[in-house]
């Protein structure tokens, strides 16, 4: 093969992989944006939209996943597992929300790693709508999905693997500890409160039935 011909196929291969990794990135991007807001539309409870716009996601992440499918080195990139961490995570927020059972990877069609990585980003979304719940007096309910976050935590602090493995778990993993305890924090907070509001209610009870006398 001349040095000409070697160019040649050179570049037709390269013009290929170019060509695939340009299909790939926008439907990334397109992934992320409908994933993003499929998590606004959870907090203000709009569900169906949140579900119709997570299926966007999903369909986006199969469209690169297609055009990437004979080029593993550009599916492998990082652009398309950011994708499904994005997805991931607006899948679990709303299990999470919703208190419904938590999706598998197999169940979301994503790889392991942006799964977790989907998981431990949740817990942060998990402590957004504990607040909503305090700030509306459902305490009970901000308990339970409290309990729920602390059950993922708990999951995640098991994945002892290299970072290179696991795409920087441990440092997401850390990340949603210290949100737990904030969020632990803020929910002591609001039960001291009621129970301050609990014992004035039982006071002005027994000082009114005393004034009946």
């Amino acid at each position: 093969m001349s040095l000409d011909d070697l160019a040649r196929a050179l570049h037709e291969r390269f013009d290929t992989k170019t060509a695939a990794r340009e299909r790939a990135l926008p439907a990334a991007r397109r992934s992320i944006r409908a994933s993003a807001n499929a998590i606004r539309a959870i907090h203000r409870g709009e569900f169906d939209r949140a579900l119709e716009l997570a299926a966007e996601s999903r369909a986006a992440i199969d469209e690169g996943m297609l055009a990437v499918v004979d080029h593993p080195e550009v599916r492998f990139a990082g652009y398309l597992q950011d994708a499904q961490k994005e997805y991931a995570e607006a899948r679990l927020t709303y299990a999470i929300v919703r208190d419904e059972r938590v999706p598998a990877p197999e169940d979301l069609e994503v790889e392991d790693a942006p799964y977790l990585n989907g998981m431990a980003e949740s817990i942060g979304e998990g402590r957004r709508h504990v607040l909503d719940l305090l700030r509306r007096g459902e305490v009970d309910r901000a308990e339970r999905v409290l309990a729920a976050l602390e059950d993922l935590h708990g999951l995640l602090v098991t994945m002892d693997h290299p970072d290179a493995i696991t795409l920087n778990l441990r440092r997401s993993t850390d990340v949603a500890r210290s949100l737990i305890e904030k969020t632990r924090g803020d929910l002591s907070i609001a039960f001291a409160q009621r129970s301050m509001h609990d014992a004035l209610e039982r006071h002005a009870r027994d000082v009114l039935g005393k004034g009946d006398r």
